[in-house]
C-alpha cells in the first residue's frame, strides 16, 4: 500500500496537475493557465491542496475565499484512485481550513457534463440551489 499526503499547490506542478485534472474529465478554462495558477498560489496558497503518493499528483482541491463566501474548485482524483477517500479528505481539509478563515459558508459548481457527481456532493452534505449562472471573461 502507499500513503498519501496533503501538501499545498507549488507552480513546478502546474504540468502535472493538468494532467491529473484531464484524467478526472475536468476541463481547464481558458484561465487555468500556469500564470492563472501561480496568481491563485499567491492569493490562497493554503487553499490550493494537492494530494500526492511518493511519486504523483492522485487528487487536488482549488478552494479560494473572498471575505464572505468560500469556494470549491477542481477537486479531482485520478480514475485509478476512486473509492479510497482522497476526495473526501481533500474536501474536508480545505472546508476545515476555509473555516479557520472566518468562511461560514462554501459554494461550489458543478458543469452539466459532470452531473453525476451531484450525488456524491450531496452525501457530503451539500444541497443544489437554483441559480442562474453568468460569467463574462474580462479578456
Amino acid at each position: 500500500m502507499f500513503e498519501i499526503t496533503l501538501r499545498p499547490y507549488e507552480t513546478s506542478d502546474f504540468d502535472r496537475v493538468r494532467q491529473l485534472w484531464s484524467s478526472a474529465g475536468l476541463h481547464p478554462s481558458q484561465s487555468d493557465t500556469s500564470d492563472g495558477l501561480a496568481r491563485k498560489q499567491e492569493r490562497d496558497p493554503e487553499l490550493f491542496i494537492l494530494a500526492t503518493t511518493e511519486t504523483m499528483i492522485v487528487g487536488s482541491v482549488m478552494g479560494s475565499y473572498d471575505g464572505r463566501r468560500g469556494w470549491i474548485n477542481k477537486l479531482a482524483v485520478r480514475p485509478e484512485f476512486l473509492g479510497m477517500n482522497i476526495g473526501v479528505r481533500l474536501l474536508a481539509e480545505v472546508e476545515l481550513r476555509l473555516k479557520a478563515l472566518g468562511c461560514q459558508k462554501v459554494n461550489l459548481l458543478i458543469e452539466h457534463e459532470n452531473a453525476k457527481v451531484v450525488s456524491y456532493y450531496e452525501r457530503l452534505g451539500y444541497a443544489t440551489d437554483p441559480l442562474i449562472f453568468m460569467e463574462k471573461w474580462l479578456d
